[in-house]
């Protein structure tokens, strides 16, 4: 009885882990946006074989191999996967249904790439699962442990760097709390050892500092806006809350131009996570939110309800400030208008941008997430091409793997998104789904809701 139920889990595992590789697809007729640069290629067939973009070629000239899944793309625009650069994977001990579960929520909206923020030995294991194939979800980059207060002495930063560097983290995930002297000591151990440091930057740190220290990404703008203080604000001796509360209206909003400038020429990327950040921000009550956004259906109840509390007890009068800045009120709205401000201040300047969303977050829901994303992008003044671009392209170029990913072109792994219409026009049709390939495996849209809906119903009982 034990080897026959051995035998049948690794015939399982086999099947699973070749059913992409096996798979050869053929899009036809199909409009390609390579994301090489701003452009259309119409009518093309493109080849999917072994897990790669096989071919791509004129429609006239390249034609499905025989046995191939045909799909009909008249009309229809291929894309490159997308990322999520600021994500958040399932905690150690969740159930193999809850990573299952979160994973394919990425897949459902073409999200192919995923930077995991706060990693842990088991996110390690489900980065190689997802690589082997015995785990369908999008490719995983993972931090280790986050390294902020818990690092409390130099000699302890130094550690856990070299630690983490061992463990075979992907990068380190700088969190609030680290002193001046810790951070340096992180940031010199890093580049001794050779692995990335990025995400939020500490208080006492401040962002020129992080962009001198050449910070891989600045995450959530943090501490850009705070950075934007006039020399005649009068907050020097302000306690905390007033701070938050009068900062925003004491800023000098000629220091975006230098900071963005600072940025570019350090090299620094950032993932803004916009929405997120503006629904932390704004007035809008937890209930308002959860019933504006049909995806918290896929999310487990218990949780939507503790995102609810948790903006509720933001915009209480004893509450009122989100890391380090005011929510709600006045001050609320002068903060989402100025990190719009920022970040059109970086795209002005050429700096790198990469697309994130702090998933799963308050009102973050996997996936769901990046549309939002897109549309507060775009109204802070990113064209669709710049904005694809952050989730395609230059994720590539942030990894270094642009040899391997981030464009539509012949000898690329296999992520790609097929669209209703097209995402240049108007970015908001990157929602318009017709299917996703995800490491070569070709999932029509109609299997992805089948899934979706089977998730929503689970969902109420997690």
């Amino acid at each position: 009885m034990y080897m026959k139920l051995t035998i049948a889990v690794v015939l399982a595992v086999l099947t699973r882990a070749t059913a992409g590789l096996s798979q050869v697809v053929a899009f036809e007729n199909v409009n390609v946006i390579p994301m090489d640069r701003n452009r259309v290629l119409e009518r093309q067939t493109v080849v999917i074989r072994d897990g790669r973009i096989a071919q791509v070629g004129a429609a006239a000239r390249v034609k499905a191999p025989d046995g191939a899944v045909r799909v009909d793309g008249a009309g229809k625009f291929l894309i490159p996967g997308l990322a999520e650069m600021h994500g958040h994977l399932p905690p150690p001990n969740a159930s193999r249904e809850l990573v299952e579960h979160m994973l394919f929520l990425y897949v459902a909206n073409g999200v192919t790439t995923v930077r995991g923020m706060q990693g842990n030995p088991a996110a390690l294991e489900r980065r190689a699962a997802v690589a082997s194939g015995t785990l369908l979800g999008p490719r995983l980059y993972v931090a280790g442990t986050p390294l902020g207060a818990n690092a409390k002495t130099v000699e302890m930063a130094e550690q856990m760097v070299r630690e983490q560097k061992a463990a075979g983290y992907d990068l380190l995930k700088i969190m609030e709390g680290a002193s001046p002297a810790v951070y340096d000591a992180i940031v010199k151990t890093a580049k001794e050892v050779g692995i990335d440091f990025a995400g939020h930057v500490p208080n006492e740190v401040g962002v020129r500092r992080a962009i001198a220290a050449h910070q891989k990404s600045i995450d959530h703008l943090d501490n850009y806006i705070e950075a934007l203080e006039a020399g005649d604000s009068g907050l020097g001796g302000a306690d905390a809350k007033t701070r938050a509360r009068d900062l925003p209206f004491r800023v000098d909003e000629r220091k975006i131009a230098e900071l963005a400038r600072l940025t570019r020429e350090a090299g620094v990327w950032n993932s803004s996570t916009m929405a997120c950040w503006e629904a932390f921000h704004n007035g809008e009550t937890g209930e308002a939110l959860r019933d504006a956004m049909a995806e918290v259906r896929y999310m487990p109840r218990s949780t939507v309800e503790q995102w609810v509390k948790t903006k509720n007890a933001l915009l209480q009068p004893d509450s009122g400030v989100f890391m380090g800045l005011g929510v709600g009120g006045k001050s609320g709205p002068r903060v989402i208008e100025l990190r719009r401000k920022m970040l059109k201040g970086l795209r002005d300047a050429g700096s790198g941008i990469i697309l994130g969303t702090d998933s799963p977050q308050t009102f973050s829901v996997p996936g769901f997430s990046i549309h939002r994303e897109m549309r507060v992008m775009a109204a802070a003044g990113l064209t669709p091409f710049e904005i694809l671009q952050s989730g395609t392209r230059n994720v590539a170029v942030y990894f270094n793997t642009l040899a391997e990913t981030g464009t539509v072109e012949q000898g690329k792994r296999a992520d790609l998104v097929l669209l209703e219409a097209n995402p240049l026009q108007d970015v908001s049709n990157v929602a318009r789904r017709s299917g996703v390939v995800v490491t070569g495996r070709w999932i029509p849209e109609a299997e992805i809701q089948q899934r979706l809906e089977k998730l929503a119903a689970a969902a109420q009982k997690m």
